[in-house]
């Protein structure tokens, strides 16, 4: 009963950051599952069939608060899905040879949307112009088939490209990204339970994780429209620089070129440097309120 309340507050917890930076839930919710013994395949079966009820009270969230670019989500939703599909079919140890490469590839756009953004001290981007559909479906399929084979990764993938777009406003990709992951949760749902069985599946797991998701979808909704953008970004772009780097810094080859606890060090100085600048971009959004308001950022004139 502990490991299932447990399990329902990180639940809870994980979908008020995915809610509100568009990523982390699977990815929160994978680490707990695997550190308790589960097999990588069945992690990530018990995780997307939790995503199914919490991606649609999120993204009826998102729509309720006018969070979501509907062409982002008709490009990407279904594309998204079917590599879901795939990748939860195809989920070996290849999967984990390929996350070194994903990561490096996940921190470098941490990177660019966090030097985007905190260059622009005093004015907001214009968000104007749309991402073309030949570039948001293979982003989609790319985005699906990663998710499924490494238990999250729709958003850590998604939301920082259309983030490094600057084309569309933080909490839009933010919606969108969620609204959008139901599908995608269907989809790799499917393809576990015809792979694995349900007997693979922890049900109780699934139930904990999604009452705890369900309960944290509106909040996170509601806090992601009160944001402003760059706050919004700097929140995302270092969620992902921080993750990516662990992800790096547990390989085979760091652990051995680095002396023992220098993983550690290094990423405690990274998520000091992250909360540093968050705090900053905060204080600066405080003090000037006017010069960077959340709402409809799509409207003002262009970034000079």
């Amino acid at each position: 009963m502990k490991t299932l309340i447990f399990l329902g507050l990180i639940g809870l917890a994980a979908q008020l950051v995915d809610g509100s930076l568009g990523m982390a839930y699977g990815v929160t919710s994978s680490t707990l599952l695997l550190t308790a013994g589960l097999a990588p395949a069945s992690v990530s079966a018990t995780v997307h069939l939790a995503e199914i009820g919490t991606t649609l009270a999120s993204g009826a969230s998102h729509w309720r608060f006018g969070n979501i670019d509907w062409r982002v989500v008709t490009f990407m939703a279904v594309p998204g899905g079917i590599a879901a599909f795939l990748g939860a079919n195809v989920l070996t140890a290849s999967g984990e040879g390929a996350e070194p490469v994903m990561s490096v590839i996940l921190l470098l756009l941490g990177a660019y949307v966090l030097v985007r953004f905190l260059r622009i001290p005093k004015t907001r981007p214009s968000f104007r112009g749309k991402v073309p559909g030949f570039l948001l479906i293979p982003l989609a399929m790319v985005a699906g088939f990663m998710d499924a084979i490494g238990g999250g990764g729709w958003g850590p993938v998604g939301t920082p490209t259309l983030l490094a777009s600057g084309k569309i406003p933080p909490r839009k990709v933010i919606g969108s990204i969620d609204a959008s992951e139901f599908v995608v949760s269907l989809g790799a749902s499917a393809g576990f339970l015809l792979a694995l069985g349900h007997q693979s599946i922890n049900l109780p797991f699934v139930l904990a994780l999604l009452i705890g998701g369900v309960i944290a979808a509106p909040v996170a909704a509601w806090l992601v429209r009160l944001l402003a953008p760059r706050i919004l970004a700097v929140g995302a772009g270092g969620l992902i620089i921080v993750t990516n780097s662990r992800t790096l810094l547990s390989t085979d080859a760091a652990q051995s070129a680095l002396p023992a606890g220098a993983s550690t060090i290094v990423l405690i100085a990274l998520a000091a440097a992250w909360v540093a600048t968050l705090g900053w971009v905060i204080r600066q959004q405080v003090t000037a309120p006017a010069a960077d308001p959340a709402q409809e950022p799509e409207k003002v004139p262009s970034e000079p």
